[in-house]
């Protein structure tokens, strides 16, 4: 791609929706929160949703310069990180999780800029080798409401991002306010990563790859850019998409 494009093309996976689902179509459907796309377009980018589809994945690669992974209200499924039993609370998505795990490991191969956004965060680290907490409240004793009571643009708690880290350099603080919408976490970051945040409760907020050009994960939604980090985080995706 060139480095001269003033707006980076933006992959933005989407949700999966079965027919009839919440009634809105008698046919399989996409789903991508509004703000995903308006928030990369502010931030300079140029957002498109991606066809869930592995075979196009060398295509994808070669047309897009940064790739957001997108939350939702699914899991992925625990065989994928080693462990036998799955949790009662665990929802899977095979076909959307089969294909971000191949255009997600593409990416990285590629170093081409990517940004986790809670299960997005979540889906990297299994991608790249790491575990997930399958359900926090079972898990973690005393842990936060992670899938906050108050609405998402609002803050749930807040994050301790740890100096040092390009998340830290990037939003410019120790202490974040984040909102939360995730009864799962990160449990040992894949090999390479590093945690770069944690909820008070010690729930892993963030995690990157120091060794790549941006390779960040969070457990939050900045997408809705309730702080000026998360507006700066996002900058700084797009930035480095711009120069891939």
């Amino acid at each position: 791609m060139s480095e001269t494009k003033s707006r980076p093309l933006i992959g933005l996976t989407p949700d999966r929706e079965e027919a009839g689902a919440y009634g809105y179509a008698k046919f399989p459907w996409h789903a991508l929160r509004e703000n995903y796309a308006t928030s990369i377009t502010a931030a300079g980018g140029l957002p498109v949703s991606l066809p869930l589809e592995v075979e196009l994945v060398p295509d994808i690669l070669d047309r897009i310069d940064g790739l957001v992974l997108t939350g939702g209200a699914f899991d992925i499924d625990p065989a994928l990180f080693g462990d036998g039993a799955r949790h009662e609370k665990v929802t899977v998505k095979p076909l959307r999780t089969d294909f971000e795990l191949a255009l997600t490991k593409a990416a990285l191969e590629a170093d081409k800029p990517i940004l986790g956004i809670c299960g997005g965060e979540q889906l990297l680290n299994v991608a790249l080798g790491g575990t997930l907490v399958q359900h926090i409240p079972d898990e973690i004793p005393g842990a936060l409401a992670h899938v906050q009571p108050n609405p998402r643009d609002d803050a749930g708690h807040e994050g301790e991002n740890v100096a040092g880290s390009k998340l830290y350099d990037i939003v410019g603080a120790g202490t974040l306010a984040v909102n939360s919408a995730h009864h799962q976490a990160v449990k040992e970051p894949a090999p390479g990563l590093a945690v770069n945040a944690r909820a008070p409760d010690g729930v892993i907020e963030g995690i990157e790859d120091p060794d790549r050009r941006f390779c960040i994960g969070v457990q939050w939604h900045p997408e809705f850019e309730i702080s000026d980090g998360d507006s700066r985080l996002l900058a700084a995706f797009i930035e480095a998409a711009r120069g891939h």
